[in-house]
């Protein structure tokens, strides 16, 4: 059955903004709320599969290149973090939700995390985030800068991660970190009280701030062997502009990284310093 042009414009509304004004989807047939909706959403998505592989032809990378050796070993990366936040008896739980939430934004991810992520507005975002490694336009001239985005439990993660030349940057851990206020602690099976429902409890306005704090204190380790070595890292660190993101307070962001690099247990000293 051939789009009205009601259908038209809302596509066209939600391919530029990743936005669609029509809440319930009463212009896409079905029988019922539901069935209008599935049909509407499916729209949606279908059109930015397609939107995302006419543009993607125009890049010089080849939709067939072999990312087969853009790979992390993703249980070592987070053992650092998840040891230092959590208790012993919790942190295989723990480890193994994350060595499976990360997804790499490549030709042979895309389409299926479009399709299959929860919210029409995150398909688009990531749609933005691959064409962005690939080195084409966006969709929107007010698309977010962004290089990965967390949903519920899965980490989307651009390819411009084996790019990055940043000592300080790990997407991957940024995006995890938010993983921990996303997940409740039942949904993995652990032990949850009313006053302890998340996989850790992180004040909304500081989660940013964790985030960030948590990426840099992973590659300050990564980068150092002791105390004094940390420290200096961040002192150099604090001498260029550092923070990229308005939600951030950039002398707060500092202050509990010189605080982590001095403490014993320095993730503990990040999660106390962003805890409700």
């Amino acid at each position: 059955m051939p789009m009205t042009i009601e259908q038209k414009a809302e596509i066209d509304l939600y391919l530029s903004s990743g936005n669609h004004d029509d809440i319930l989807f009463g212009i896409w047939p079905g029988n019922s709320i539901v069935e209008r909706a599935t049909n509407g959403d499916a729209a949606l998505r279908s059109a930015l599969v397609t939107a995302v592989l006419n543009r993607a032809q125009q890049a010089d990378v080849s939709a067939n290149q072999d990312y087969s050796g853009m790979e992390i070993n993703a249980r070592a990366k987070f053992t650092p973090m998840v040891q230092g936040l959590f208790p012993q008896k919790e942190q295989s739980v723990v480890l193994d939700l994350l060595e499976r939430s990360v997804i790499f934004l490549t030709p042979a991810t895309i389409n299926t995390s479009i399709v299959k992520t929860s919210w029409p507005s995150t398909a688009w975002n990531l749609a933005n985030i691959y064409l962005a490694s690939l080195g084409v336009k966006s969709l929107s001239d007010e698309t977010p800068a962004i290089v990965g985005l967390s949903e519920e439990t899965t980490c989307y993660v651009s390819m411009d991660y084996f790019g990055n030349h940043n000592p300080l940057e790990d997407y991957v851990i940024h995006e995890a970190a938010h993983i921990f206020h996303n997940c409740k602690r039942e949904i993995i099976g652990l032990h949850s009280t009313r006053h302890r429902e998340w996989l850790l409890e992180i004040d909304f306005a500081k989660r940013e701030t964790f985030a960030y704090s948590c990426e840099a204190y992973s590659r300050i380790l990564e980068h150092t062997k002791t105390r004094s070595e940390r420290i200096q890292l961040v002192s150099e660190h604090a001498e260029s502009p550092t923070m990229p993101d308005d939600r951030v307070d950039e002398d707060e962001y500092l202050d509990i990284l010189r605080e982590a690099v001095s403490a014993r247990n320095g993730w503990k000293r990040i999660l106390e310093r962003c805890s409700p």
